[in-house]
């Protein structure tokens, strides 16, 4: 066993939203983790470490994004061994990471009831489906359109990937619960294009991006000139009802939040988002 003391205990575990913006797609994972363990320290924010000879911080990442995707729903969990201000939190770390991953939400893990402790596994279960925007240039909406009634109206669409088992066949079609071609977003693009949004469960093996455009390619033919742009747009609990998304950090939110001057400092200078006239489009770097 190794000497000296025991780490110092968990006293908070905060749950935060990150976005993977422009160019910072194209990161991989491992650097991402690298990135954050090194802007929680710029920041100072007191994480927790685990024991043994090879101790790390206690930082978790669930439900994350391929290198190349970008992302507007990314989660990550840390453990801190003295209690923050989660908005201070926010603030903090997104200053000190690189422009393009940026903290968009913290929030607080909510504790068991009674003694009851949380299970670990509890928020991943949360990650039911995503929310995905493939912008595809050079393809012409009427073919994206007709692609995606033979998508939709197919029973079983198969395809094969090779995995860490070796090549898979599996059916795509039974994991895609929406797909339909986003008129408005294509107008207001650059050049032309079809953009595609879909809502795509969770399954094993994963069912991504591109195995849907494989997919696609089967039934209707549609082959981009260009590689496709893909942005994660949300991640959540699956609405059976409306084939929505709900926000999996709901169940942990905190309903007093700061007010006046300690709201305003502890938010910080704002990055420009989705949607605002200053932001860059995640998929168009």
């Amino acid at each position: 066993m190794p000497e000296g003391p025991a780490p110092a205990p968990v006293t908070q575990r905060l749950r935060v939203r990150y976005a993977k913006r422009g160019r910072l797609r194209f990161t991989s994972h491992r650097d991402i983790s690298r990135a954050v363990e090194r802007a929680v320290r710029r920041a100072g924010i007191p994480v927790a470490f685990s024991g043994g000879f090879t101790p790390h911080p206690k930082i978790s990442y669930a439900g994350a994004a391929a290198t190349g995707v970008a992302s507007e729903a990314e989660y990550l969990e840390i453990g801190l061994t003295e209690t923050r201000d989660p908005a201070r939190v926010r603030a903090d770390l997104d200053a000190a990471l690189p422009p393009g991953l940026d903290i968009v939400d913290v929030v607080p893990v909510r504790a068991g009831r009674g003694d009851a402790p949380v299970k670990p596994g509890a928020f991943a279960d949360r990650l039911q489906a995503s929310e995905w925007r493939i912008r595809l240039d050079g393809v012409p909406e009427g073919d994206a359109a007709a692609a995606v009634a033979a998508f939709m109206a197919a029973p079983v669409i198969e395809v094969e990937r090779l995995t860490k088992k070796g090549r898979r066949r599996f059916d795509v079609r039974a994991a895609v619960s929406a797909c339909e071609l986003d008129r408005r977003a294509a107008e207001a693009a650059d050049a032309p294009c079809a953009i595609l949004r879909m809502v795509v469960r969770h399954s094993t093996p994963a069912v991504r991006p591109d195995d849907i455009l494989t997919g696609l390619r089967q039934v209707a033919d549609l082959a981009p000139p260009s590689p496709p742009l893909v942005t994660r747009l949300a991640q959540g609990p699956l609405d059976a009802d409306t084939g929505g998304l709900a926000d999996p950090l709901d169940p942990d939110r905190e309903t007093g939040q700061p007010s006046g001057d300690d709201a305003e400092t502890a938010r910080g200078p704002v990055r420009p988002q989705p949607g605002d006239a200053a932001s860059e489009d995640a998929v168009s770097a």
